[in-house]
């Protein structure tokens, strides 16, 4: 068996999960996710546990069965807890700011970058040297926060650019340490 997809998936307090014809349906305090769920697998709900078992041990059932249980999990924690990702913009004159729902991103380049975020997505700019990406969908926030990171990704010879909150990015010396 798999070691994640044999472990059961709690259902916390206020969470609701049902199945209707290979759809998956996870509601919860903080909205509603669907997924259409592999033929190949099988979801049992009961009352607080979710069970996600195959059909045969072959390999594609066993990497099924995993995935499966993850995307569940995620779908569970995203309607009850949500998903955040923190960027940090390092840089002179790097800056970002939310116009109405767009937000505008003040690079480096000649002209701004103005970036709407998708529908379930939430982006919040706390300082102009920050942005918060939050959402109940893991996939999409983590996907936006890349696209807001591919705008300017961290340089290794001064470290300008947008990076993940945490981020360790390797520097290089440089010509002058070369002489």
């Amino acid at each position: 068996m798999s070691r994640i997809g044999k472990k059961p998936i709690p259902i916390p307090k206020g969470v609701k999960v049902e199945r209707i014809n290979g759809v998956l349906k996870v509601s919860g305090p903080k909205g509603e996710l669907t997924a259409q769920v592999h033929p190949r697998i099988e979801v049992e709900i009961t009352s607080d546990q979710v069970f996600v078992k195959r059909r045969s041990d072959s390999r594609t059932d066993k990497a099924l069965h995993g995935l499966w249980r993850a995307l569940i999990n995620n779908m569970v924690i995203g309607v009850s807890q949500g998903y955040t990702k923190k960027l940090e913009i390092v840089g002179i004159g790097y800056r970002a700011e939310l116009k109405g729902k767009a937000l505008v991103l003040y690079l480096g380049y000649s002209h701004p970058i103005i970036f709407i975020p998708p529908d379930g997505v939430k982006i919040e700019v706390p300082q102009p040297t920050n942005i918060v990406v939050s959402g109940i969908d893991k996939q999409l926030v983590g996907q936006v926060a890349a696209k807001i990171r591919s705008f300017r990704p961290p340089e290794p010879y001064k470290g300008k650019g947008i990076r993940y909150e945490g981020e360790v990015i390797r520097m290089k010396a440089g010509k002058a340490a070369g002489k």
